[in-house]
């Protein structure tokens, strides 16, 4: 897993294997953003939208072993949050 250091620009070590995605009662759009950029140990500049997370996920595994997604309370979010989501991701 790559992991960078020292700065805002660097990506976070990410210990969790699996790693979580816990949606649960998830309001607002800011919200999942902000859970993906806590649990993928994203970078200050990301930038809270699916082309920078997509930009940021390319260069986040280089790795030989396996990592595991678990995504949770994804349909506990309100309709227009699931529908947001399900435009950019395959659930």
């Amino acid at each position: 897993m790559r992991t960078y250091d020292n700065d805002e620009r660097a990506f976070k070590e990410i210990t969790e294997n699996p790693i979580i995605l816990d949606f649960t009662n998830c309001k607002y759009c800011g919200t999942v953003h902000k859970i993906l950029k806590e649990k993928f140990g994203l970078p200050e500049y990301y930038g809270e939208n699916w082309d920078a997370l997509w930009d940021c996920l390319r260069y986040l595994w280089i790795c030989d072993g396996e990592i595991l997604i678990e995504i949770h309370g994804f349909y506990s979010m309100n309709k227009d949050i699931q529908d947001y989501c399900e435009h950019r991701v395959i659930v």
